[in-house]
């Protein structure tokens, strides 16, 4: 008992084996007014809500599910939110957090409406230049800051007016 079986595993490992195997479902609550995002990758959950301005806090029923199999991304976080409706510029922004998501709009419990969060090749007053000496921050009352889409995969943008690129760190700390 407890020994290896003809394949040489114990009994403990092939029903470990098995546990992990099969599908596990987690439960979530549908919702009946609101906005789901799905397609966060793992561990940015929390910097959508922070994008989203802690819904949370303001009485919102909010439901995280973080780090869940996918078979898109192998790992992935999804955000519910009763009651609120994304804006387009909430969406626009949450592309820079998470370029990979997709939103649904929910009403009276069906999707009315489905978004993809497409990093915007052109941001203007959304993001601020690091660089110092850029006129865009010496300026900053007259001169708002541009930058273009330099890459998708690390996403990256560069200043219009200085050519500093804002790394995907840079982005996350001024977004989320």
């Amino acid at each position: 008992m407890g020994g290896p079986n003809e394949n040489g595993n114990s009994g403990a490992s092939d029903r470990r084996r098995k546990r992990l195997s099969e599908k596990q479902t987690m439960l979530v609550q549908k919702i009946s007014d609101g906005t789901v995002i799905d397609h966060i990758a793992a561990g940015k959950a929390l910097s959508v809500l922070r994008l989203l301005g802690n819904p949370q806090a303001r009485g919102d029923t909010v439901a995280l599910v973080m780090n869940v199999s996918s078979s898109k991304m192998k790992r992935k976080d999804i955000v519910k939110v009763e009651g609120v409706e994304i804006s387009e510029e909430q969406v626009q922004k949450l592309a820079l957090i998470a370029p990979q998501a997709s939103v649904n709009i929910i009403r009276s419990y069906r999707v009315v409406d489905k978004k993809n969060a497409v990093p915007p090749k052109l941001l203007s007053g959304v993001l601020n230049c690091n660089n110092p000496t850029c006129v865009s921050v010496k300026e900053k009352d007259s001169v708002s800051p541009i930058f273009s889409l330099a890459e998708i995969s690390p996403l990256s943008y560069q200043c219009k007016y200085c050519g500093r690129k804002l790394a995907e760190q840079d982005i996350l700390s001024q977004l989320g």
